[in-house]
């Protein structure tokens, strides 16, 4: 009897009831946590956690680590270096996440953030169904949460060498109140168990004084950025620290500069400036092939953008979680007006792949997904997928949320 071939991605992308999550299995890992991470996940979060998880094939994982090499090699050329860039943190950058769209046309790297989250979510998503039989291999280095705390001594000794690490900030603003707040619970435990000190803190509680920046009494040594005003222009408290090199901060302005400013699109997908800078062929011709062409908008543009603004997405140079963005076949006239005084990119389509999702008293229904890499230092740590419906990711899709990623062979 001929051996059985095994389901490809597409196939099991297509199949609303293949593989499910083990959903007793990802309680049982939520309970594990305790009671306060509980209780912050329990309200609101109904759709933090998809259904079924995401399959893709080698070559799609392949391509994508390609990419990711590919920008930090033309990201570390000496001509890089963009405007917020100044060099003044030695420290890689925690959780780069690049976003990319799969589909039949390839692999496509719509943005890069450099404030990620969602880690330590998937990090626990992907824990709980290890042994749950799901078709394919999970992507994540071994030993996460040792990756996890390596990478932030890492961070500390790139800016301060042996000196000792004793307290840590996870900062955003409001933090209870931030929909990945049980995240920063994550986080606090994982930086209490290595054996530090840490603080959830909004940025309004943190104080310059002339030796360094204190939350309460307590002078802080790292600040785990999760704030997404990414230059710091409403905290200068943390920006004149930061600046004053009074703290280590990651990731920081500089990082969001050489990356995650939307204006780098373009600069990526620009073959002769790319060129210029000395990046070679073969760098080249993986980001023209894995990144969807972008340029950057004015006036002058207003009749090609109209044209063809169906094939295009308007993203703010400063924008995130798709904020501000808009898809060309959208736009009324007043706000493509608007889009036209500049701060805006426009990047080529490049529509998001799905997944069949089963409801148990519907018919499937097909949600569209994202692929995140997370990553430190151009190596990736590990790789999850968002499903939603709409014009961008959210966690309001029944069915939708954080969903592991497997690669089937």
């Amino acid at each position: 009897m001929a051996d059985e071939i095994s389901p490809s991605a597409a196939e099991l992308n297509a199949d609303a009831r293949s593989a499910g999550l083990d959903r007793a299995a990802l309680a049982a890992a939520i309970h594990a946590q305790g009671p306060e991470f509980q209780e912050a996940i329990s309200s609101g979060h109904d759709h933090l956690f998809a259904d079924m998880p995401v399959f893709i094939s080698p070559v799609q994982l392949r391509k994508m680590y390609e990419v990711v090499s590919a920008v930090e090699q033309v990201t570390g050329l000496a001509g890089w270096q963009a405007a917020g860039d100044e060099g003044t943190s030695h420290a890689k950058g925690a959780f780069f996440g690049y976003d990319f769209h799969l589909n039949e046309q390839g692999v496509h790297l719509i943005e890069i953030n450099t404030n990620a989250g969602g880690a330590f979510l998937n990090a626990l998503l992907i824990a709980s169904q290890r042994d749950t039989g799901l078709p394919g291999k999970e992507v994540a280095i071994e030993k996460l949460d040792l990756s996890f705390q390596e990478m932030f001594r890492n961070e500390w000794r790139l800016e301060r060498g042996s000196a000792p690490l004793g307290h840590i900030a996870i900062v955003d603003e409001q933090p209870r109140a931030q929909y990945l707040y049980p995240e920063f619970l994550l986080a606090k435990d994982l930086f209490e168990r290595a054996g530090y000190q840490a603080h959830i803190v909004d940025p309004a509680m943190l104080l310059a004084r002339e030796d360094g920046l204190y939350f309460g009494y307590e002078k802080i040594d790292l600040v785990y950025n999760r704030l997404t005003d990414f230059l710091l222009q409403r905290h200068p408290v943390l920006l004149k620290a930061y600046a004053a090199g009074k703290v280590v901060l990651t990731p920081s302005p500089a990082h969001y500069a050489r990356y995650a400013d939307k204006r780098n699109l373009a600069r990526l997908t620009d073959a002769q400036g790319l060129r210029s800078l000395g990046a070679s062929e073969e760098d080249i011709a993986t980001l023209q092939a894995g990144i969807p062409p972008a340029i950057l908008v004015n006036e002058g543009m207003e009749e090609v953008l109209w044209r063809e603004r169906k094939d295009l997405f308007f993203k703010p140079n400063s924008g995130y979680g798709g904020k501000g963005a808009y898809r060309g076949a959208n736009l009324t006239k007043r706000v493509f007006a608007e889009i036209l005084q500049g701060g805006y990119v426009a990047q080529r389509l490049a529509p998001p792949g799905e997944r069949a999702v089963g409801a148990e008293d519907a018919g499937p229904v097909s949600l569209k997904y994202d692929v995140r890499c997370y990553a430190y230092d151009g190596n990736i740590q590990l790789v999850a997928a968002r499903l939603y419906q709409g014009q961008t990711t959210n966690f309001r899709t029944p069915g939708g949320g954080f969903a592991p990623v497997r690669v089937v062979e």
